[in-house]
């Protein structure tokens, strides 16, 4: 094994969080912004990569190039890594960022590789890589509607990743398909083919409310679904919110709340 084998337990529902036991000296990696809480004794670092330990070659300009990959994701710069330096096992968690589900995967048992969007990924023990996956059909990186690029988990070792509302996992045989809005695909195993098609029929891209192109899932491998992509979530919220004018009344009990919180 090449990564820390780590344990962990999740906690909560639908705003979950995961908390993982660290032995002396393992280590974990998290993505900026998803630290909840740790015991004493667990160091935290701030390093460039993608959480190998490798970084992509020696040296400053390997780190540089490694820690670029997860800039052109859309990810920060930076990933932080805490160990356990005390004596016994140690615990330290993290939370979702929205609403949805956190999903243990073991890299050694599908494959050492895992694709899913771009912000799904969440923790993993070090060792794991996290880096960018290109489509390889050019159609499918313009009209995925999640972006160009995608991540990519390597490694023998546990992943963590989020997703919206709640989560189905669908295995497709060798040449089975499975057609999915492109914000709801949360993760595929490497062996599953991806492509963008278009919604045939113009009256139906135009008046049945969907977007224009959906994701075709060829088998073989596993595939995660999620039923509540932020996008959507947050577009609702946008429509929902008072708008700069609107009437008098409209959103009123919001902007009490608002008004509230900050003295007026």
């Amino acid at each position: 094994m090449n990564n820390h084998d780590i344990d962990y337990k999740i906690y909560g529902d639908d705003m979950q969080f995961v908390e993982v036991e660290l032995d002396p000296q393992e280590t974990v990696i998290a993505e900026a912004g998803s630290f909840m809480m740790m015991e004493e004794d667990i160091h935290m670092e701030t390093i460039f990569g993608d959480g190998s330990g490798n970084s992509g070659g020696s040296g400053l300009m390997g780190k540089l190039f490694s820690a670029g990959k997860r800039v052109i994701t859309g990810e920060s710069l930076f990933m932080t890594a805490f160990t356990n330096q005390g004596q016994g096992k140690k615990h330290v968690s993290f939370a979702s960022p929205y609403p949805g589900k956190i999903i243990p995967m073991d890299l050694s048992e599908l494959g050492g590789k895992i694709i899913c969007q771009k912000d799904a990924f969440l923790a993993a023990a070090k060792g794991v890589s996290v880096g960018i996956e290109f489509q390889r059909k050019i159609g499918a990186g313009f009209f995925g509607g999640e972006g160009f690029i995608m991540q990519k988990l390597e490694g023998d070792g546990l992943a963590f990743v989020h997703a919206g509302g709640t989560i189905t996992k669908k295995e497709l045989l060798p040449g089975q398909t499975l057609r999915v809005d492109t914000g709801c695909l949360v993760a595929m195993t490497s062996g599953v083919d991806y492509n963008i098609e278009m919604v045939k029929g113009v009256k139906t891209a135009l008046f049945g409310g969907e977007g224009l192109f959906f994701a075709t899932l060829r088998g073989p491998g596993s595939v995660w679904i999620q039923s509540l992509p932020f996008s959507r979530l947050a577009s609702r919220v946008f429509a929902a919110a008072p708008h700069r004018g609107g009437g008098k009344d409209e959103g009123s009990i919001a902007r009490g709340i608002f008004d509230m919180f900050n003295g007026d």
